[in-house]
């Protein structure tokens, strides 16, 4: 019989609805149960596409003996952790807290009024490597409770005392006496330094396994390398995208990346793929091929992006979350193959080259079967084939469509299938930006379409997000991170096609920001001014796998500053920079997309400003613009018809276009300008 998990809108929720643990969903019925009974909570924090949530659910959840005992003595809460951030801040830094490390699933136990006393991630049901048995956790927390209470409830007073004062703004800056930290270039080439000494010099990337894609660090190298161009640093960057793009991490026939990778050289991945990820890696390539033009970056964004345009969007243009990890319950079994697989579909002959440029051997590199990669750069390969490497990418080329063809066949991993708005705002800004640089259209549309769904679908007539939505159904009101991604989001559209509506929208997103979620002592916090009052009111500055909330509303601010000129915007950038700056001066690898925020508010700052007399031109237009990195510069394009007027002349950037024309009967100008100096019109 189905528990009160039924009827949810999250596909995790629904994965555990049939357990014979009498599940709540986080809810006054839960809460109010609690403490009607005086009963402790058991809660529970995953997401669909977590293998070892899967894998404590079979063991655990699933367990009639262990599920009898948690009915008997807790009430027992699932949270989706996608959809209830907020949530999964607090309590995750209660389980860092109390064991050093975190993860998912996400084990807690709360006092009936929400304060936690012990914590903990992925239980076995009996003991088992070093770790207790979850039915002996169970047994130790109930005798606790009922004989130890006082001592579990002067425990709890302590941490939840201690989550409220990390999320004050004066503990993240210091000491109210000291001294501000200035917010120049000394933060931007002290995280430089940092950055340098953590790179893996043999794969690339930051630190050891298990290792992240560090999109936002790589982006912000980027930034830093058009500022003052360095060698090593070109090395970082270039070595990390590289190895990422080579390594298991990449899927090599389907496109998209993986979550991480479990070893320290990008082969063997954690299998699902997250939205969030490859939005976040589109725009590090994207930026990579700016800066360098290689042709590797283009193919990998091109083939992540159709991976996400064919299996995670939706027919009204959201964007789904997640494909899982397992399928048939193996995690990484739809991507794995057999080198006799591959001769069998692909021939002896072709199967071999294949075999030889992906790393495919008879014994395997996971579990018997292979991960696909590249062990060598592929120039390489076809030197020793006696190939050119034009050949030996087409023959690849060929083979990958077929082994494709014959994967699509195999049963596919769990969708996760809800859209998020934060999420759909990252892969908005990333599809746009891409279609762009790449002048292929069909992404700059796909981004629109996407941004009018979130428009249309998942925004209220006061304006306010809505921070989920599943087949038709929207729940839990925006965060901090719906409103500022989508503003930055809405901001990269408008610079790639030129639309001032969505500027107007950008700027009715930071007025609710301003309104609901800011701090008078400086920042925002994530929850609104109206949300469910919770045991602390977080207030996130540190990235996580996404850029803090904080970080994104400086970058919306300090963009929507220049592009209208809002001395009271680049007052509240200035503020909520200021407030995070001991943390990018003492920890910058934890605040990589503020120092980006950074960089651009220190400038100097550029307005191009293209004008245009039709369609065609405004397309030449925009791969003029995009054909280069543009750090720190706003790019307006417009149409300038008969009248001389044009397109963006009633919009809240018409400064930028008043006065200026095109000339001498051209029919593509650009106007650049800064530091308020302008350069003469020129001709495109």
């Amino acid at each position: 019989m189905p528990n009160k998990l039924v009827g949810s809108t999250s596909p995790y929720l629904l994965q555990h609805q049939n357990n014979p643990v009498d599940w709540y969903p986080w809810g006054s019925e839960a809460l109010e149960k609690a403490v009607s009974e005086s009963r402790p909570i058991f809660l529970s924090i995953g997401y669909a596409a977590c293998h070892w949530c899967h894998v404590m659910e079979h063991e655990s959840f699933e367990n009639p003996t262990i599920a009898a005992f948690l009915n008997a003595h807790f009430v027992s809460i699932k949270v989706d952790r996608e959809q209830r951030p907020d949530l999964d801040h607090i309590y995750m830094q209660t389980v860092q807290m109390l064991t050093g490390s975190g993860g998912w699933p996400m084990s807690v136990f709360l006092t009936p009024d929400m304060k936690p006393f012990y914590g903990g991630t992925y239980w076995p049901p009996e003991r088992r490597w070093g770790r207790p048995g979850f039915l002996d956790v169970l047994k130790a927390i109930v005798d606790a409770w009922q004989n130890k209470r006082e001592s579990l409830l002067s425990q709890s007073e302590e941490i939840t005392s201690h989550l409220q004062s990390t999320k004050q703004p004066n503990v993240i800056q210091g000491s109210q006496h000291e001294q501000p930290t200035a917010l120049d270039e000394s933060l931007l080439w002290n995280a430089d330094q940092w950055l340098s000494k953590a790179f893996d010099e043999r794969w690339g990337g930051f630190g050891g396994a298990p290792k992240f894609p560090h999109a936002m660090d790589i982006r912000l190298l980027i930034q830093l390398q058009t500022r003052a161009p360095n060698e090593q640093r070109l090395h970082i960057i270039t070595k990390t995208l590289d190895c990422m793009a080579a390594g298991g991490i990449y899927d090599h026939l389907g496109g998209g990346f993986a979550r991480y990778s479990v070893d320290d050289k990008w082969l063997v991945p954690h299998f699902e793929k997250m939205l969030y990820d490859n939005a976040l890696l589109v725009s590090a390539y994207t930026d990579g091929y700016q800066l360098t033009s290689k042709p590797r970056y283009r193919e990998v964004v091109c083939q992540t992006l159709d991976y996400v345009l064919d299996d995670l969007t939706d027919a009204q243009g959201g964007f789904y979350c997640t494909r899982d990890a397992d399928s048939e319950g193996e995690e990484g079994k739809f991507y794995v193959w057999s080198r006799e697989e591959i001769l069998d579909v692909l021939g002896m002959e072709r199967g071999d080259l294949f075999c030889e440029s992906y790393g495919v051997t008879f014994g395997g590199n996971f579990e018997g079967k292979n991960i696909l990669h590249h062990p060598e750069p592929l120039l390489t390969i076809a030197g020793r084939l006696g190939m050119s490497l034009e050949e030996l990418l087409h023959q690849l080329s060929q083979c990958r469509m077929r082994l494709l063809e014959v994967r699509n066949g195999r049963i596919w991993p769990g969708l996760d299938d809800k859209v998020l708005c934060s999420w759909n705002a990252l892969m908005i800004s990333a599809m746009a930006k891409a279609g762009a640089v790449f002048s292929i259209p069909k992404y700059v549309r796909a981004a629109e379409s996407a941004s009018e769904f979130l428009h249309r679908s998942m925004t209220k007539e006061n304006g306010r997000l809505m921070h989920a939505w599943r087949k038709g159904a929207t729940e839990i009101d925006g965060f901090l991170e719906d409103y500022s991604y989508l503003a930055e989001a809405l901001v990269t559209l408008f610079e790639c096609t030129g639309n001032p509506s969505f500027i107007d929208r950008a700027c009715g997103l930071v007025d609710v920001i301003v309104s609901q979620f800011r701090d008078e002592r400086g920042g925002f916090f994530f929850t609104d001014s109206d949300s469910e009052a919770l045991i602390a009111r977080y207030k996130d500055q540190h990235d996580g796998s996404v850029p803090s909330g904080n970080a994104m509303a400086a970058t919306a601010l300090i963009k929507l500053a220049h592009l209208t000129n809002s001395p009271t915007m680049f007052r509240l950038a200035e503020e909520t920079l200021q407030q995070a700056a001991s943390l990018m001066q003492h920890s910058p690898g934890s605040v990589s997309q503020m120092l980006y925020a950074l960089d651009y508010f220190i400038g100097p700052r550029t307005e191009l400003v293209y004008l245009a007399s039709n369609a065609a031109a405004m397309e030449r237009a925009r791969a003029h613009a995009f054909a280069k990195l543009s750090p720190r510069s706003i790019i307006l394009l417009a149409v300038e018809d008969d009248r001389g007027s044009n397109s963006l002349a009633d919009s809240v950037v018409s400064e930028w276009v008043a006065g200026r024309r095109l000339i001498n009967g051209n029919s593509l100008m650009l106007y650049q300008c800064s530091r308020g100096i302008c350069q003469l019109p020129e001709t495109i």
